[in-house]
């Protein structure tokens, strides 16, 4: 049986995500260095680091990594963080998300099918390591 999240908790999850989605660094960090799960996820599976990769923030996703955030993580349609930022073409999300290990195979779509699907030559160049 699983309990049900209050409306206060509820209203400060969705807080969290929203300032992984915009980019708030800084007190996004804060907030998981007081102990906010680093690999939180909303009711589709999007962690903080999926939602900071595909809304393209770079400082955020490389925060998040720094604190331990899970880069092998997919949401409930089978996304990573790395298919995220190349389908958005941010290539300094890509470069971090690799640089901590984030396999372009993995996923289903996986970052090589997002690159190659929508046509991304410059992210299947990053992914290959050219």
């Amino acid at each position: 049986m699983s309990e049900e999240l209050d409306a206060e908790t509820l209203e400060f999850a969705h807080r969290m995500f929203d300032l992984a989605r915009d980019g708030a660094t800084t007190e996004l960090a804060g907030y998981v260095d007081a102990g906010l799960p680093v690999n939180l996820t909303n009711e589709r599976g999007d962690s903080l680091l999926i939602l900071a990769a595909y809304h393209a923030h770079p400082e955020t996703v490389t925060a998040l990594l720094a604190r331990g955030a899970d880069h092998t993580r997919t949401n409930d349609r089978g996304q990573t963080a790395l298919a995220a930022a190349v389908f958005r073409s941010c290539g300094e999300a890509v470069r971090a998300l690799l640089a901590a290990g984030a396999d372009p195979d993995d996923g289903d779509p996986s970052a090589m099918d997002t690159a190659d699907f929508f046509d991304r030559p410059q992210m299947l160049a990053l992914l290959r390591g050219a």
